[in-house]
C-alpha cells in the first residue's frame, strides 16, 4: 500500500508551497488569488528513505456561491479518504478562524492521523501566535514556514512515523504516459473521468476549469498507464491571467513528459489553427500522436460524413498524415475503448525495432528500382540501412553522397516504409550518412 499524505485547509494558507517543497518540484500553481488549486494534484516525495505520495487539495470553503467551491469540497473529502496521513494547514499570521474550526470538525470524523501545521510561522511572534491553535484540541501544533522550509524537518520526521509499510520508489517508472491535450472544453476531463470511473477532475461546462495537468494511473486490457489530463491550451493572446500562462506551460510540460498524446478536438468547432499548433508541438517533441474527434454525436451525418471529415483533415495535416483519427463521443461512450486501444498501439509502435537484415532486404530492392535522382552527373549509392537505438524510431541510410539526397526522395522512402510497416501515429526520422 502506498503511503499517501493529503495537505488540506482553507484557501490561501500555503498548501501548494508545502506540496512543492515535499515533492521538490515546482508543480502546483501558486498565486495569491484564492482558489487557485482546484483539483487534487499528486506528486512523489521521499524523506529519510521513506517514499510517499503527496496530494495537494483546493482550499475548503463552506457556503460559498462559487460554482467551483462545492466541487472542491467534494475533492477534499476524496483526498481525505485516500490519505494515510492528513496535514491540516492553518495560517499562524491570520490566527484561528471559524473556517478552521469547521474544517477541524470534518477531520475529526475521518479517523485518520491528522497533523496540525501552522504555516507562515517565520518569526518568533508568529510562532507564539501559532499556540492558539491548541484550542482546536487536535494534538501538537507544528509551526513551519513552507516558504523558507523552517520547521519542515521536524514535521516530516513525525509524519513518516505514521506510515504503514515500506513504500516502493516512484511506482510510475517505466509505465506508458498518455497525455490528453487540446483546446479548452473539448471534453478532456470528461474522457479521463469516464476511463477512471470517478470524478478525478472537476468538470463544469465553463472553459478553463482544469488549470493544471493531473496524473492518474489507469489499467486497461491488463496494461497500466498514466493518464495526464491537461489544462486546455489557449492561444497566447487569450492568456490573460498569469495563472492561465502557467497552465499552458504545464500542458506543454505534460506533452514533453508523455509517450503518446491524444489530441482531443471538438467535432462541432472543428480542427482549428490552435489544434494544429498543439499537434506540431507534440511532433516537435517526437511524441506518438492520435486525434480524437469528440462530440461526434452532435454532428448531423449520413454515411459519408466521417469519410469527408477525415479526408479534409488529412489534407490539413499534410506530411503528418500518419496520425490516426478516431470519431468518438465521451457522452455516449462511443469508441472510447477503441481510442485507448489505439493509444496502446501507438506506444508499442514507438518502441518497435526492425532487424537490420529485414530493413536492408526491404529498402535495397526499392532503392535499386527507384534510385535517388543523379545531381550534377553524380550518382548516389545507398549501401546499407539500420535502425538506430533511439527513443523514437530512426533509420540511418549509409551512402556515398548524403548531402545530395533531397526532401522528395526522403518522403518517398518514408511513404514506402509506412506502407510496409505501419508505424501509425509515430514520427519516424530518416538520417543519411557518409558510409
Amino acid at each position: 500500500m502506498a503511503n499517501i499524505v493529503a495537505i488540506v485547509g482553507r484557501p490561501n494558507v500555503g498548501k501548494s508551497t508545502l506540496f512543492n517543497r515535499l515533492i521538490e518540484k515546482k508543480k502546483a500553481i501558486m498565486d495569491d488569488e484564492s482558489g487557485v488549486t482546484r483539483d487534487r494534484h499528486y506528486g512523489y516525495g521521499e524523506w529519510i528513505g521513506k517514499h510517499f505520495t503527496a496530494i495537494d487539495t483546493g482550499g475548503y470553503v463552506k457556503g460559498s456561491e462559487d460554482i467551483f467551491e462545492a466541487a472542491i469540497r467534494e475533492q477534499v473529502i476524496q483526498a481525505i479518504d485516500e490519505a494515510s496521513v492528513i496535514l491540516f494547514m492553518v495560517d499562524a499570521r491570520t490566527g484561528l478562524t471559524d473556517m478552521d474550526k469547521d474544517f477541524a470538525n470534518i477531520l475529526r470524523s475521518s479517523k485518520k492521523p491528522v497533523m496540525l501545521v501552522a504555516n507562515k510561522s517565520d518569526n518568533q511572534q508568529a510562532s507564539m501566535q501559532a499556540l492558539e491553535f491548541y484550542e482546536l484540541g487536535m494534538g501538537e501544533v507544528f509551526p513551519i514556514s513552507s516558504q523558507s522550509g523552517s520547521g519542515t524537518g521536524e514535521l516530516l520526521d513525525e509524519m513518516v512515523k505514521h506510515f504503514r509499510a515500506e513504500d516502493d520508489e516512484n511506482p510510475d517508472e517505466g509505465i506508458p504516459r498518455i497525455a490528453i491535450v487540446g483546446r479548452p472544453n473539448a471534453g478532456k476531463s470528461s474522457f479521463v473521468n469516464l476511463l477512471l470511473g470517478k470524478e478525478r477532475s472537476i468538470v463544469t461546462d465553463m472553459a478553463g476549469t482544469t488549470r493544471d495537468a493531473i496524473n492518474a494511473r489507469y489499467t486497461a486490457y491488463g496494461k497500466e498507464f498514466i493518464l495526464t489530463d491537461t489544462a486546455g491550451i489557449r492561444k497566447k493572446t487569450r492568456v490573460k491571467e498569469d495563472i492561465e500562462f502557467y497552465s499552458v506551460m504545464r500542458a506543454i510540460q505534460a506533452i514533453q513528459d508523455s509517450d503518446v498524446c491524444i489530441l482531443m478536438v471538438d467535432a462541432v468547432r472543428g480542427f482549428e489553427a490552435q489544434d494544429m499548433s498543439i499537434l506540431n508541438l507534440a511532433v516537435k517533441y517526437k511524441k506518438g500522436v492520435m486525434i480524437m474527434i469528440n462530440k461526434w454525436d452532435l454532428i448531423e451525418k449520413d454515411h459519408k460524413t466521417a469519410d469527408n471529415y477525415k479526408k479534409e483533415l488529412k489534407e490539413k495535416l499534410g506530411p503528418l498524415g500518419y496520425i490516426p483519427i478516431i470519431f468518438t463521443s465521451v457522452l455516449t461512450k462511443q469508441r472510447i475503448l477503441k481510442s485507448i486501444d489505439q493509444a496502446i498501439e501507438i506506444y508499442e509502435n514507438k518502441n518497435r525495432k526492425i532487424s537490420t537484415s529485414e530493413l536492408n532486404e526491404f529498402f535495397l530492392n526499392i532503392i535499386e528500382a527507384y534510385p535517388p535522382p543523379a545531381i550534377k552527373g553524380k550518382y548516389i549509392q545507398i549501401k546499407y540501412v539500420t535502425q538506430l537505438p533511439t527513443k523514437t524510431p530512426s533509420l540511418a541510410f549509409f551512402c556515398n553522397l548524403p548531402q545530395y539526397i533531397k526532401e522528395p526522395y526522403q518522403r518517398f522512402l518514408e511513404n514506402r516504409f509506412r506502407e510496409e510497416y505501419g508505424f501509425e501515429g509515430v514520427p519516424v526520422n530518416f538520417f543519411f550518412r557518409k558510409k
